[in-house]
């Protein structure tokens, strides 16, 4: 096969990305989309962003979603490259992100064969994406990307894994004049509202849960109005934290790992849950005890963007398949509560105290006290700044210690994914250069995707890297502790010199073994010209709060 100036199939997948207002595409290159690199070599608006690893480049192309609010892109090769990819789809299926992975595939006339790095697109990733196909004509590109676009932002969002057949790609394509695709999501009825209004007013300990993805600054604004309007505590779904002001007199706290016990008293006790966005997960209702499944205890209100949600695993009481925006703004709409009755009062100074006391810093054995640390970064930090991790009992410190105030300000991954961290907060700085963009990540977490630093380094994506090393998997012996005393085995890590490691890379780093060194060590991160890694040691004993 060879390459002229023809408008190819590789330029119309280019193009239509064009339309639809991609303006970053993250991959690891692969001989088997060839046409389409070609085709972004000609479009100085679409920045191509080379990762090195594919699972790096899916989950930057899912945090670059989060903090847009458009589709992330990513473009992988097939077989192993794809295989790799899997991690972020997973993140993105499980977070509810709109993301479009595409898959450099076999010729169509090897496929079915097994041949060298074949890969069933639908088999692979049917499970966890919204739609999976083979693409298998050239003429048919704009229409199947418009619905890929479109399946990806509608309803509840999600993955979509495209695959390209590396032949398709080279044919011959004649231009087609294509709009953008149109985002389909629901609005709630008047009834409904009038319905949620009338339950509102009969509780005495109504609670909100906020969460799930479709949000911007500008529907959490209207939702922080219709709590104070209605005298209404707010908690947030599993790392779902800046979907509400945490400093915000109404904040409850969230129903996370670890979560507050007083929380989890407002869950079960609650006569009205308002769930907002969020599926209600395992997690947020602490393995589904706080909510009873079927009939929960709580009368409840569910509005979701997927109608097939509600009802799936709780049955409510009142059902609005809506998207978050869309129930932002008919909540406007409702008139403000005249007078909270002293129970109402009662019920709303109860979740801010409790939720008051569970943020101040424990005090744990040894010289660095994370606790304090991340305090710390609370009142240092702008609120805009963003912070981002992956998976581990790190991560308990960081959601319990840290306020989230500004939209978008937390990255994390609901899918609990290892080694998220890192590259969310490449993401979040390559899209938004101006905010501070911190990574949190445990030692075996940081270890999962850390030759993504020279990804950094390369863009320069100045983010910031701390590394709670405490020489394990934390989470993993913490667990092993209760169920098997005394018999660890397989949670040791042996790791290398963070810091050296940091270097090789380009970045800076500094390791910290006292609170007290922290603040300077800081300093020296936010005022480097590079990305910077921070390493805190940490007692292999010290496993939560």
């Amino acid at each position: 096969m060879t390459t002229d100036t023809r408008f190819d199939g590789g330029h119309a997948i280019v193009e239509l990305l064009r339309v639809n207002g991609v303006d970053r595409v993250f991959t690891v290159p692969g001989e088997s989309f060839l046409p389409v690199l070609d085709a972004l070599h000609d479009a100085p608006d679409i920045e191509l962003v080379v990762c090195r690893q594919e699972g790096g480049a899916s989950m930057m192309a899912e945090a670059y979603a989060k903090t847009t609010g458009r589709p992330g892109v990513c473009f992988v090769t097939r077989g192993p490259g794809s295989a790799n990819a899997l991690a972020g789809l997973h993140v993105a299926a499980q977070d509810s992100t709109p993301l479009l992975v595409f898959v450099g595939q076999v010729p169509r006339g090897f496929q079915q064969r097994e041949a060298w790095q074949e890969v069933d697109i639908a088999a692979l990733f049917g499970t966890v994406a919204k739609w999976a196909v083979d693409l298998q004509d050239s003429s048919r590109l704009p229409e199947q990307l418009t619905r890929t676009f479109s399946t990806a932002c509608s309803g509840r969002q999600g993955p979509v894994v495209l695959g390209l057949p590396e032949d398709m790609l080279f044919e011959a394509v004649e231009p087609q004049p294509v709009a953008a695709a149109p985002i389909n999501q629901g609005y709630p009825a008047p009834k409904a509202m009038a319905r949620l209004q009338q339950m509102l007013q009969q509780a005495q300990r109504p609670l909100a849960i906020y969460g799930g993805s479709g949000w911007d600054a500008e529907c959490r604004q209207a939702l922080q109005r219709f709590a104070e309007d209605h005298g209404l505590p707010v908690a947030t779904a599993f790392r779902r934290q800046d979907r509400f002001d945490n400093g915000h007199p109404n904040y409850a706290g969230d129903a996370s790992l670890g979560m507050n016990p007083a929380l989890a008293a407002l869950i079960e006790e609650a006569d009205l849950l308002i769930a907002v966005g969020t599926r209600l997960g395992d997690i947020t209702t602490r393995h589904y005890q706080l909510v009873k499944a079927p009939q929960p205890q709580q009368r409840l209100i569910h509005i979701h963007p997927d109608p097939e949600e509600p009802g799936s695993v709780y049955l409510p009481e009142l059902s609005l398949c809506a998207s978050v925006a869309h129930f932002a703004e008919a909540a406007s709409g409702l008139p403000a509560a005249s007078e909270l009755s002293p129970a109402r009062q009662a019920w709303l100074a109860r979740a801010r105290e409790g939720r008051e006391t569970w943020q101040r810093p424990t005090q744990l054995p040894g010289p660095l006290q994370l606790g304090e640390i991340v305090h710390w970064l609370g009142e240092r930090l702008p609120d805009d700044a963003v912070l981002s991790n992956g998976a581990g009992n790190y991560t308990l410190w960081l959601h319990r210690f840290y306020p989230f105030h500004g939209w978008g300000s937390q990255l994390a991954p609901t899918s609990g994914s290892m080694g998220y961290g890192l590259p969310a907060a490449i993401a979040a700085k390559l899209a938004r250069p101006e905010r501070p963009a911190v990574c949190f990540a445990g030692d075996g977490c940081f270890q999962m995707t850390c030759q993504e630093l020279a990804t950094a380094v390369q863009y320069g994506a100045n983010v910031i890297v701390i590394v709670v090393n405490n020489g394990s998997y934390g989470s993993i012996r913490m667990h092993q502790d209760k169920h098997y005393p005394g018999r660890r085995y397989g949670t040791d890590l042996l790791n290398p010199d963070m810091v050296a490691l940091a270097q090789a890379y380009g970045a800076g780093a500094v390791r910290v073994e006292r609170t007290e060194d922290f603040a300077d060590a800081f300093e020296q991160a936010l005022a480097a010209d590079r990305p910077f890694l921070l390493e805190l040691i940490m007692d292999a004993a010290i496993l939560r709060p």
